[in-house]
């Protein structure tokens, strides 16, 4: 876990930070966890230097970068329902969990490194994404367009439940019409 230097960064050492996190969550999720500190800095434009400079240990990374990702997803909703009527906000949401748990599953034996070094990376995730799909419920229901019947613990679990059963390339393709079925599911019908 790192410590927060008291000290704001400058301009240029929060966009080399801000660059390896971004890195750092791609390579992660598409090359696993024998990515090495090296390629992450390479791609990123920085020496490796710069890159322990931000993070003292490959752990501190791995959960700078899962909690950039989460954050990401998160804050998403508020922009997404700024854009979109209520449920194709959800929907897009949706794509974006899918997503989210995709980099997440790249990480998980970085993620599994890092919870055995005595860190936490999960600690508030279940509070925000419950958040998240509250604020796209409400806004929904409000607009009359979803179900006001439904938590939004059941969503989340649905989601996780046909994220985990999305493993191959096939699986992938599928997961559109899965999510749809989900939004079907969740539209408010009146009653004929």
């Amino acid at each position: 876990m790192t410590t927060a230097d008291p000290r704001p960064l400058r301009a240029d050492a929060r966009r080399n930070r801000d660059r390896l996190i971004e890195v750092a969550a791609r390579a992660f999720a598409q090359d696993g966890p024998d990515v090495t500190l090296d390629a992450i800095a390479k791609e990123a434009g920085v020496g490796i230097g710069t890159l322990y400079r931000h993070f003292a240990t490959r752990e501190e990374l791995v959960e700078a970068a899962y909690r950039s990702e989460l954050a990401k997803l998160c804050d998403s909703a508020a922009e997404l329902l700024s854009a979109r009527e209520p449920d194709a906000a959800l929907r897009a949401w949706m794509d974006g969990f899918v997503h989210y748990m995709s980099t997440k599953r790249g990480m998980s034996d970085a993620l599994r490194a890092l919870i055995a070094s005595g860190g936490d990376p999960f600690s508030h995730s279940r509070a925000m994404l419950t958040a998240a799909i509250t604020e796209l419920l409400r806004a929904g229901t409000a607009a009359g367009i979803l179900r006001a019947d439904v938590e939004p613990s059941d969503v989340l679990f649905s989601l996780s439940g046909l994220s985990l059963a999305a493993t191959t390339p096939e699986h992938h393709a599928r997961m559109a019409r899965l999510l749809d079925l989900l939004m079907d599911g969740l539209r408010y019908h009146a009653t004929r």
